[in-house]
């Protein structure tokens, strides 16, 4: 096979960037290891930045966003007894929105499809060859028979545990990381949400958040230790911690319970690994980086990579046009590291550790945020999300 780009992974990322470039009129192939039905229900991120949103729109994705999205003024930061709401709107004029990730990647599938795309499903032991020469190719095998798929430039939108990240040269790499100690026990549960707005608790018991998906179905997130079985937490359990870390203090105000459909545990990470382009080969996504996901950045930090992505490949294979495919990996750095930095000092202020200094000093943050409005402006105009540059 032969095309211009070939994408690996078929996630939001792989998949809006193919979406950005056939309006260019660059031709692609996506590869990608997962069955379709597998990749369309990963549940992962639910908040939606207002420049991701704008982008959506602009490209012909925003129909069923607009109909079925629910739009946020923003946040609630809670210690026991205190309840404070952060206006977004107000401090920075821009919102955002709830929309699942599982509904953006139902858009990209759909309008992929109706344009053609071609995606390999199931493919198994993809690999990237030549990326430092002009003639790069990818390898794989489906059912057995090898394939080969021949392109201008790769690009691996196929997250941490994808071939693309690894083949970098360690010589040429660098990587920065940290693991946090604790992780988070997310449920989804068929109930309506308690709250109009999504709640970020700080409790000596442990973070809780409040989040949802839609109008009847409430997402939620209790910190627990880093080896912790889901199992060893019975629905019973999960309901009382959510109830007790949400609920302190605040009068009048009451977590409404339902039945759980989906539990698990997600560890906390922070990861970048630069550069994000070596040769013929540009990384997008979590591929380059991961986040904690306190700040909400994981999805529109892979959105904002292939805003810049698509352009500078553009450039270069229909106008050779090296520019912005050259300065692609240090313009996404910097919204990266800024995002890793933002997710880092939202987790670090909100979730509990054995330190008890710790502790005032992350109630005087929190009361430090919901008093100023040069503070709440800080969280807001990161938590939002900053304007995309796509060069």
């Amino acid at each position: 096979m032969r095309t211009q780009v070939a994408i690996i992974g078929a996630g939001p990322a792989g998949m809006l960037l193919s979406h950005l470039l056939a309006a260019d009129g660059v031709d692609s192939i996506i590869v990608e290891t997962r069955t379709e039905d597998y990749v369309l229900a990963r549940i992962r991120a639910g908040i939606l930045e207002h420049s991701s949103v704008e982008l959506l729109r602009s490209v012909g994705l925003g129909d069923r966003l607009s109909r079925n999205g629910i739009e946020h003024r923003g946040i609630y930061l809670q210690m026991p007894g205190e309840r404070h709401h952060l206006d977004f709107v107000d401090l920075v004029g821009r919102s955002v929105w709830v929309y699942g990730q599982t509904e953006v990647q139902k858009d990209l599938v759909a309008a992929r499809h109706a344009g053609g795309q071609q995606i390999v499903y199931e493919a198994a032991g993809v690999a990237v060859h030549d990326i430092g020469t002009d003639r790069p190719y990818v390898t794989f095998t489906v059912d057995g028979v090898p394939q080969r798929v021949d392109a201008d430039v790769i690009a691996g939108c196929d997250g941490s545990f994808g071939p693309s990240r690894a083949a970098v040269p360690e010589s040429v790499k660098e990587v920065w990381g940290r693991t946090y100690p604790y992780s988070w026990l997310g449920v989804l549960a068929d109930v309506a949400p308690s709250t109009d707005e999504l709640i970020y608790a700080w409790h000596p018991d442990g973070f809780a958040m409040h989040s949802m998906r839609s109008e009847t179905v409430s997402r939620l997130y209790l910190q627990v230790p880093n080896d912790t079985d889901v199992k060893s937490w019975s629905h019973e359990r999960i309901w009382d911690a959510l109830s007790t870390r949400l609920g302190a203090g605040i009068e009048g105000w009451t977590l409404q319970t339902g039945e759980i459909t989906e539990s698990s545990v997600l560890p906390m990470r922070s990861y970048v690994q630069t550069p994000m382009r070596h040769g013929r080969l540009f990384l997008a996504g979590d591929a380059a980086h991961i986040v904690p996901p306190t700040g909400a950045k994981g999805l529109n930090l892979a959105i904002a990579d292939v805003a810049l992505l698509a352009p500078a490949l553009t450039a270069l294979i229909k106008k050779h046009d090296s520019a912005l495919a050259d300065s692609y990996s240090h313009t996404a750095l910097q919204r990266v590291w800024r995002c890793t930095h933002f997710s880092w000092w939202m987790t670090s202020m909100l979730h509990i550790s054995d330190d008890p200094f710790d502790a005032q000093l992350q109630q005087s943050q929190l009361r430090w945020v919901c008093n100023s409005r040069a503070a709440a402006m800080g969280l807001a105009e990161n938590y939002a999300g900053l304007p995309l540059n796509v060069g």
